[in-house]
């Protein structure tokens, strides 16, 4: 979580090494002025973290905080984007521009790469509440493809490749590359060469 501007800097810049675009040149600046672009999404929300876990929210802060919150909604729905606060942690990739619907109660580690056409929710039987109890929480270094759906209150390890349209239903061990509707594990690989390690501190897959 942030908490401090040295924690914002770390997670702004493990992202854009995630992305594949750090350092930010000018030309990368000024080509973004025309279109939305992911690297400042992403860039916007690590800010909003910021605000929201580290200033004294007085009831000026807390109105500023809630405009600067709609227009980052805006400018995640220009993207496809619906992806709350203190999330992800750092060294996340959104690949592309698409449909990404994130829960506000699941949780994801470092290193994160996710494709377009995710979604990723509470599972709760009718009649039951939604809670934090029923999100997924992922370990560090995973990968999902496009079209994934993960649901449910179970756990995805450390270096785990999700496979296009998948669904997740149950936990997955660490380690290994899990396809299919309901998924299921194929191989040992996981997702060694899927990810690209931004966050500097656990740039070597921990075995």
């Amino acid at each position: 979580m942030i908490k401090t501007k040295k924690d914002l800097k770390y997670y702004i810049e493990s992202d854009l090494r995630s992305l594949n675009v750090y350092p930010l040149t000018i030309d990368k600046r000024l080509s973004s002025l025309l279109c939305p672009t992911i690297w400042r999404f992403q860039i916007k929300m690590r800010k909003l973290e910021f605000y929201h876990n580290c200033k004294r929210m007085t009831f000026i802060r807390k109105i500023i905080f809630h405009i600067k919150y709609k227009l980052y909604e805006r400018y995640g729905y220009k993207l496809g984007f619906t992806i709350p606060l203190n999330v992800f942690g750092p060294g996340l990739c959104l690949c592309h521009v698409g449909t990404v619907i994130i829960s506000a109660y699941s949780h994801f580690g470092s290193n994160a790469r996710i494709h377009a056409c995710v979604n990723i929710g509470n599972y709760s039987k009718f009649g039951d509440s939604w809670s934090s109890n029923n999100a997924p929480v992922f370990g560090n270094n995973v990968y999902i493809g496009p079209g994934a759906k993960i649901f449910g209150k179970i756990k995805i390890g450390d270096n785990v490749a999700i496979g296009a349209n998948s669904v997740v239903t149950k936990d997955v061990p660490n380690h290994v590359t899990v396809v299919g509707s309901p998924a299921k594990v194929i191989n040992q690989n996981g997702s060694e060469n899927m990810v690209i390690y931004g966050d500097k501190k656990y740039n070597v897959v921990q075995e």
